[in-house]
């Protein structure tokens, strides 16, 4: 893997509950800012510095019109994580296998 310092601030925004969260709810569809901090139970300005913490991962994009910011998440991040993981599980498989 060679893009480790992509996949460090992969790992660290996801290992964040309330970011979890937030990935889980634009994994149904993007959404404003205002929809997304409704559920939570955090400050509008808590969510937008963990919107930043995503946005910075490259996690999520957000467009601003007027005054509603939207959020949508971004494939390749995930896709450069599942493939990290598919590689440990593929090694740690072929090292049981000859166990």
């Amino acid at each position: 893997m060679r893009n480790y310092l992509a996949l460090n601030h992969i790992l660290h925004a996801l290992a964040n509950p309330t970011r979890r969260h937030i990935i889980e709810l634009l994994s149904e569809g993007d959404a404003s800012v205002t929809e997304i901090a409704e559920p939570l139970p955090i400050s509008l300005a808590s969510v937008v510095r963990q919107l930043q913490v995503l946005e910075d991962a490259g996690l999520i994009r957000t467009h601003k019109i007027a005054q509603v910011r939207t959020c949508w998440l971004e494939p390749q991040p995930l896709d450069l994580l599942d493939a990290w993981l598919t590689e440990r599980r593929s090694r740690w498989q072929r090292r049981q296998r000859r166990v």
